[in-house]
């Protein structure tokens, strides 16, 4: 029997878009179109005429040009409009019953009761002794969805190290701190859900290398990453210049992302993967056009879900995805990033959704990174990802835990598509990376999973690993052979 260690019951989060990623529009309940709707009807009358919208739009291109460059890529708008659309996307009754009141998808601080249970389970000492005062650096930027979960994984990252005097850790939402002059006093890097092409900057290529080539010294040169759920939602897909997700301008959530990419078939004329005032404003009336197709001047609320979902075109033949060549796009899309891809141990393909309940099977309990589940199968409720078959191998990295695939009933299999033909389905693994060290742990999306002691004793061990303060064997368990 599994042992049970995690919330079976409470309060459930749910994202924009997460019945499927990449393939856009839901936006929770009620949809995209009438997120987009609420945020537009100005005066709140019930219809959103030219100028509403047009005005609305136009405030929203002003808000993502932060930098004042005149032009939007793909990722600011994506980014843009998913926090939009979540902010004007009713939460579902369980999350509403939420002591935090429905938490925000792209926040910079933690929920007070989510942070008060995190604290009520902290793990109460190191798992091993640190060699001497240990810094690290957790990483937040996304080029992709941004989970709600952000904030308090940080803290936690804060607070374990304060508690157990493991390390002391920063925070960072800005990729620019990955730098070879920065990056010189940690001796660790957290990946906190970092999507999309984390590290990159759309605008400088010079800026995007730079910091690419200082995370791979940083671990090759003997320090540490540990990457956090979403941190493997990265350098896949079509191409950066969409933020690295397949479908493409992911942006802040996945409702938004097919509304990314139409806006640039319509805007982008000179096809510079940017989009001027002029253009988005151009793309913008066009929307209108297809909104009010008989010209009456005001789109009521009825029309207004149905139409805006007809501004999506057609998707492809075949599997309905297609990488910048016109080829079929692989599951989980195409690797970015090959180096990246290779050392984080895989790309996500799927989750299932939480609170899916799944059966966590322990694949190492030798291991001092799984001693805390003490050999013992456990059940934890969240969202959990599968992997695309062609990055993830037992052959690159040494897993420590699983999903149980055999527990899980024939109905929920089937909610995956293209599943693996080996069923192998890794949770967590550590891997040598020339003289550094790689620690993923695949869940973490909702809050009420910082509330474990054993999983985060499991970070605790994981981030302590690739620091360099527990030694543990990382030789992989070729496949065939777990």
């Amino acid at each position: 029997m599994a042992l049970v260690i995690g919330c079976a019951a409470g309060p459930l989060a749910a994202h924009p878009g997460a019945q499927q990623r990449g393939r856009g529009g839901s936006g929770g309940r009620g949809g995209a179109g009438a997120a987009i709707f609420l945020a537009t009807d100005a005066n709140k009358d019930g219809a959103v005429t030219r100028e509403e919208f047009k005005g609305t739009f136009d405030s929203w291109f002003s808000e993502w040009d932060a930098a004042k460059a005149g032009s939007l890529t793909p990722a600011q708008i994506g980014e843009g409009l998913g926090r939009v659309i979540a902010a004007n996307t009713p939460a579902p009754p369980a999350q509403q019953q939420d002591a935090c009141g429905g938490r925000s998808n792209s926040p910079r601080v933690a929920c007070q009761a989510d942070v008060d249970k995190m604290m009520a389970a902290l793990p109460s000492k190191a798992i091993a002794k640190p060699a001497r005062p240990r810094r690290v650096l957790v990483l937040a930027s996304t080029r992709g969805f941004v989970h709600s979960s952000i904030p308090l994984a940080a803290k936690m990252i804060e607070e374990i190290g304060k508690k157990t005097g493991a390390w002391t850790a920063t925070t960072t939402y800005d990729a620019a701190d990955i730098n070879t002059a920065n990056l010189k006093q940690y001796d660790a890097i957290v990946l906190n859900n970092t999507t999309g092409c984390f590290l990159d900057d759309p605008t400088d290529a010079a800026a995007t290398a730079a910091r690419r080539a200082a995370l791979l010294e940083f671990i090759r040169s003997g320090k540490g990453i540990a990457g956090l759920h979403a941190a493997s939602d990265s350098y896949h897909g079509s191409s950066c210049s969409d933020g690295g997700v397949p479908g493409g301008g992911r942006g802040g959530g996945g409702a938004a992302t097919p509304y990314v990419a139409a806006m640039f078939v319509h805007g982008d004329k000179d096809a510079d993967q940017k989009l001027s005032r002029a253009e988005f404003t151009a793309a913008v009336d066009g929307w209108y056009n297809t909104l009010d197709p008989d010209k009456a001047g005001r789109v009521a609320q009825a029309d207004f879900g149905p139409r805006f979902a007809g501004l999506l075109p057609p998707p492809p033949p075949g599997s309905g995805r297609q990488n910048a060549g016109g080829a079929a796009q692989r599951p989980g899309g195409d690797p970015l990033w090959p180096e990246w891809n290779t050392i984080i141990g895989g790309y996500f393909k799927f989750h299932w959704n939480d609170p899916q309940l799944i059966t966590v099977k322990i694949d190492d309990p030798k291991s001092p990174l799984t001693a805390m589940f003490n050999g013992q199968e456990w059940e934890i409720r969240d969202e959990t990802y599968t992997f695309n078959q062609e990055s993830f191998s037992r052959d690159n990295v040494r897993v420590l835990t699983s999903v149980n695939y055999d527990k899980m009933s024939v109905e929920d299999k089937a909610k995956e598509p293209n599943p693996r033909s080996d069923h192998d389905y890794a949770l967590s693994w550590i891997r040598r990376e020339s003289k550094g060290r790689l620690f993923y742990e695949a869940h973490g999306h909702h809050e009420r999973n910082y509330a474990i002691t054993p999983f985060l004793e499991h970070i605790l061990a994981g981030v302590q690993y690739a620091i360099g303060d527990l030694k543990a064997d990382d030789t992989p368990v070729k496949s065939g052979m777990k």
